[in-house]
């Protein structure tokens, strides 16, 4: 049966072509995820623990005690440190965020990763963490060093004035040198900006204090037994970490972040896995019905019902292993073009080698083997419940009336029960439900997928109407050859309706999402501007008393914010010119007056909090917060949710003491009459073209928002467009399979007068059919998910409400149209040419 296996493998090799096609793509999308994450994994280890060659210990201040007084890590530590046996050398070290400006005013690194450090040179007057490139290290206040992607970014070098900023006015400083770096963030896109150690610690601390004390200790040397040695020493409030601690930290964190992306590849790989299946047992199914003599005589000579199985079994799963290697050397590739087309959106990578695990190996044949062997299993048992007799009787038999009728009855109940469990989801008010949204949306589709034989006659029958009409005999053939076994017609379209229910679903939520955060702008901010820090670290109370003071400003109003917990549940307060608010956003206090929110006795909460707290007029709240201490304010005022505000509100009196610097979080512009559209340009002139500050419009705002949204609606259209390109796989093979199946028939139609030009257009219409069906069943199972799942947005989103995008829903069933058109040009040509007289003559 092996032999037999095999012989029919080679045998079939064209047909069955398409189907190793299908599996090549899916394992392809696991391997080239599994190989990807693990490159990118091991580049960010490796840059990682090259940065911590030299680290056997790592002091720092450890978290603030409450009514404790904790050590300063200083010069006295230091020396306490480097005085111990085994220490080589200790680096003090301070650090902060640096933005440096470029020649156009913007930053030259990432938001998130522009820093800062000292440059501690060694007594060759060389930093060996930065190894000089050019010039010289810094060594006065006045100078600076960058390293060379940040030189190159803002154009200067060694000789020129770096113009930067911190969380405050724009400094100047001149370039005397540039360094190579191993820090990750660099690599990533940030940018690094070092200054003497006086300097740093002026600039990102307290003068004479440090941020870290890295120990160095021979090579060889016991790190454990060195790191208590250090903590020993330390005074109350510091902390002492092993090298290899952190790089353990470092590496786990390393691998939480690529195992996010790994599985959110994966997921997708699974979903064109899962598509290859309706291919792969549409092509076992066809070549079973076309292989019934054969199978016949095999059981006739003997074979048993189960070596017939196998038999299909092996040939599967040889053709499954092959298809996987294949996919997995294509993996290889997809791996290194993905890493190369997310660096080119801006990603920065590091650079590694391409790292090829056997579990990413034998992962992807594996699973390319299970799921065509799975795939084919039914197909397997359907020809060995064939009875020899009847087999030798009948070439081709239609399906069983009592498997359609159980299968419908299966369908049914599936689709009954997603369908309710759906409508149960629009009953829910918060995002608790998602589990049973999930379970739903899967027992929906995987009813509908079921159901898909019954819902084709009407479909195909309709469309075949319309087609018999304006195409004549060609149309009504199609028609019954779509009609001619369900089965095949409605596992050809699932395939493309999977792919077409995620795209749609997504499509609807992102377009809903994006139409309520337009309305949600519209409806709460009134400012015409925020000015914000792209440091992170806020913005000097000083900016706002400048902006205000600015031609054609005719509010500027900074709200800054922190962190406390009330009943053990987290919110966030807010301060700042709480007289100005309704300046620069449509504030409606439906109870109390924010008159009365003064010093620290007294907050104003929003509604929903209040309801949610069972807080009214009167009532105390009490606060723990993140900073440390706590409050026990009185509730003076209770006002409308607002998006541009948070649950409370409170006198600068009460927030403030809090934070650990004053620092705005935002401040709003609200311009004069006719001067909205020059207020950008006078806040960077305010600001001295302070590369820090952002000024974003109200417009701006609502994009920034949509863009991301936008953003991940396309990438998901893009690692969806697999399982669609495999669907179309799948048309083209059903296609030509039954063109082979049906050799005789369209031998028959030419003999009696058809024209090649009605074989090729019965062939294209019956693609067409099969398409749109899927099309159509796929847009509006995902319509009715997204519609359904969409109300536990709005919980959290009350501005949200679905939006069906039809003109995008329009190109999608064009996209099927064509999809129908193009992949049946093969087969409708093949189709075209076969010859008359052997094809009548074929069995």
């Amino acid at each position: 049966m092996f032999r037999t296996a095999l012989r029919n493998l080679l045998a079939h090799k064209t047909r069955l072509m398409m189907t190793a096609l299908a599996v090549l793509l899916g394992t392809a999308f696991v391997s080239g995820t599994l190989v990807f994450s693990d490159s990118v994994g091991s580049a960010f280890r490796s840059k990682t623990a090259k940065s911590l060659d030299d680290v056997a210990v790592s002091v720092t201040p450890g978290p603030p005690r409450t009514g404790a007084k904790d050590g300063v890590l200083d010069a006295r530590v230091v020396e306490r440190v480097r005085a111990l046996p085994g220490v080589t050398s200790v680096r003090p070290s301070v650090g902060g965020t640096v933005t440096v400006a470029d020649k156009h005013d913007n930053p030259a690194g990432s938001e998130w990763g522009s820093s800062g450090a000292n440059y501690v040179p060694g007594k060759d007057g060389k930093d060996s963490r930065y190894p000089l490139k050019s010039g010289r290290g810094p060594a006065s206040a006045a100078e600076i060093v960058l390293d060379t992607r940040t030189a190159e970014k803002a154009g200067v070098k060694p000789g020129d004035t770096v113009r930067f900023a911190i969380d405050g006015p724009v400094m100047t400083k001149k370039l005397v040198g540039t360094v190579g770096t191993d820090d990750p963030r660099v690599g990533a896109g940030g940018s690094l900006a070092l200054f003497d150690t006086a300097t740093a610690q002026k600039l990102f601390g307290k003068p004479g204090e440090f941020g870290e004390l890295v120990v160095s200790a021979a090579p060889g040397a016991d790190q454990n037994a060195l790191t208590r040695e250090v903590k020993a020493a330390l005074p109350a409030g510091l902390e002492a970490q092993s090298g290899k601690e952190l790089a353990a930290q470092q590496s786990k964190a390393i691998d939480q972040e690529t195992s996010s992306i790994r599985k959110t590849l994966l997921v997708f790989a699974g979903i064109s896995l899962f598509v290859g299946v309706f291919i792969i047992a549409n092509t076992f199914t066809m070549l079973i019905a076309q292989r019934t003599r054969e199978i016949a005589l095999l059981r006739a000579v003997g074979a048993s019902r189960r070596q017939v199985v196998r038999s299909v079994l092996i040939e599967a799963g040889l053709l499954g292993l092959a298809a996987s290697a294949a996919g997995f050397l294509l993996g290889l590739g997809i791996a290194v073009g993905l890493r190369a087309v997310l660096n080119a959106g801006g990603a920065q990578l590091p650079d590694g080698p391409l790292v090829v695990e056997p579990t990413a190996v034998a992962s992807a044949l594996g699973v390319g083997f299970l799921v065509t062997v799975l795939a084919a299993w039914l197909p397997s048992r359907k020809a060995a419940r064939i009875a020899p007799v009847e087999a030798l009787a009948a070439v081709d038999q239609a399906p069983a009336p009592r498997g359609l009728v159980v299968r419908n009855s299966i369908g049914a109940v599936l689709t009954g029960l997603g369908v309710a469990a759906m409508l149960h989801v629009t009953t829910l008010r918060d995002s608790g439900g998602l589990t049973i949204a999930m379970a739903g949306s899967a027992l929906t589709l995987a009813g509908v997928i079921v159901l898909a034989p019954l819902l084709s006659r009407p479909f195909v029958a309709l469309f075949g109407k319309l087609t018999g009409r304006l195409t004549g005999i060609s149309g009504k053939l199609a028609k019954e050859n779509a009609l001619r076994n369900p089965r095949r017609t409605a596992a050809t379209a699932s395939a493309l309706m999977i792919g077409l229910t995620l795209i749609t679903g997504l499509t609807v939520t992102a377009v809903s999402a994006n139409q309520g955060v337009d309305r949600m702008g519209k409806q709460d901010l009134t400012a015409d501007y925020r000015v914000s820090s792209t440091s992170y670290l806020g913005l000097s109370p000083d900016v706002a008393k400048t902006l205000a003071e600015r031609p054609g400003v005719a509010a500027a109003v900074p709200l800054r914010m922190t962190g406390f917990k009330s009943n053990g549940e987290p919110a966030g307060i807010q301060t700042g010119d709480l007289a100005a608010l309704g300046e620069i956003t449509d504030l409606h206090v439906t109870s109390g007056s924010l008159a009365d929110v003064r010093g620290k006795e007294t907050v104003a909460v929003s509604r929903p909090y209040a309801e949610k707290h069972g807080l009214r007029i009167g009532s105390t709240l009490p606060m723990d917060f993140y900073r440390g201490g706590t409050a026990k304010p009185r509730v003076v005022a209770v006002y409308a949710e607002n998006d541009v505000l948070v649950d409370t509100l409170a006198a600068p009196a009460l927030v403030d003491p809090l934070l650990d610097r004053v620092r705005d979080d935002a401040v709003y512009l609200k311009a004069a009459p006719g001067q909205a559209g020059k207020l950008p340009a006078e806040v960077k002139k305010a600001m001295g073209g302070n590369p820090i500050i952002k000024v974003e419009s109200q417009d701006d705002l609502r994009r920034a928002s949509a863009g991301s949204i936008d953003s991940v609606l396309y990438m998901l259209y893009g690692l969806l467009g697999m399982a669609v390109v495999i669907a179309v796989i799948g048309v083209v093979n059903t296609l030509a399979m039954s063109v082979f199946e049906r050799t005789r028939e369209i031998g028959m139609l030419r003999a009696i007068g058809l024209a090649r030009t009605g074989v090729k257009r019965m062939v294209r219409l019956e693609s067409i059919m099969i398409a749109m069906f899927g099309a159509v069943l796929g847009v509006g199972v995902g319509i009715f998910l997204a519609w359904s799942g969409g109300h536990l947005l709005r919980s959290s989103f009350p501005t949200y409400e679905m939006v069906v995008p039809w003109a995008r829903i329009a190109i999608f069933l064009l996209l099927a149209l064509a999809v129908g058109v193009l992949a049946a040009v093969w087969p409708a040509r093949r189709a075209s040419r076969l010859n008359v007289l052997e094809s009548i003559g074929s069995q």
